[in-house]
């Protein structure tokens, strides 16, 4: 197995909300280590550990060795939960895990050489379609990213799964041969669209440009109308 992260931990004996709450008073993580058979482990940590290692990218891709009591527990991390409002953490789930164990994971894509696309180059569209792909792996063979090559991919070309090398062990959970990345060609519907939207816009600026100096002729033509005929009017009477 790959070499583990150590991450200081302190045992706590209850469970529950209750408990929980009580941990995070005193300025803790509170935190659980189940799996691989054995009964459960009630921690809490270092809320400084648990954000500088849920910050770095493949955190749940990423094994530890969590030591409490003098004892390393070799796990994985399975879910950490955060406060809503101020984004602290405030519970982490860890699975423990063996030599034997096969673990379920979702492994984070990450595309590389897109200037080296032609596709890309002629205003291609990269859709990525899995932004993670799930694997049954071994602990010690997941890997921390799934990495992409874009060099050469045209538009309408398309990369999938079988297409990938994956490490030695680890195996997508779904069999079929699904798509990872594709190039599509820019939509000529959104271009229409964006050039209506353009034209609408333009329409009515015209439109309100002409109105007021129709309005303000007209004001101007009845002002000058009032005069004469009201200096007509005395004439007649004579």
């Amino acid at each position: 197995m790959s070499t583990a992260i150590k991450l200081a931990a302190t045992a706590r004996e209850r469970a529950g909300k209750g408990a929980a709450r009580a941990v995070r008073r005193e300025g803790r993580v509170p935190a659980v280590i189940y799996g691989d058979k054995t009964a459960p482990v009630m921690i809490s940590l270092d809320p400084r550990d648990v954000m500088r290692e849920a910050s770095k990218a493949g955190f749940f891709t990423r094994l530890y060795d969590v030591e409490v009591d003098g004892k390393a527990h070799r796990v994985l991390p399975r879910d950490i939960q955060f406060h809503p409002v101020n984004d602290k953490p405030e519970h982490v789930d860890f699975q423990r895990v063996g030599e034997s164990t096969r673990v379920r994971v979702e492994v984070p894509v990450k595309l590389e050489n897109l200037e080296k696309s032609p596709g890309v180059k002629r205003g291609g569209v990269v859709n990525l379609v899995r932004h993670a792909i799930e694997v049954w792996a071994m602990p010690g063979n997941i890997p921390s990213r799934i990495v992409i090559d874009m060099a050469g991919l045209d538009i309408g070309d398309s990369i999938h799964i079988e297409a990938i090398k994956l490490p030695e062990g680890v195996k997508p959970t779904i069999a079929r041969n699904f798509t990872v990345v594709a190039l599509r060609a820019p939509s000529v519907s959104k271009v229409e669209e964006k050039t209506e939207t353009v034209a609408a816009a333009a329409a009515p600026a015209a439109d309100g440009k002409a109105a007021p100096a129709a309005a303000a002729g007209a004001k101007a033509g009845d002002a000058k109308a009032a005069p004469a005929a009201a200096a007509a009017k005395p004439a007649a009477k004579k």
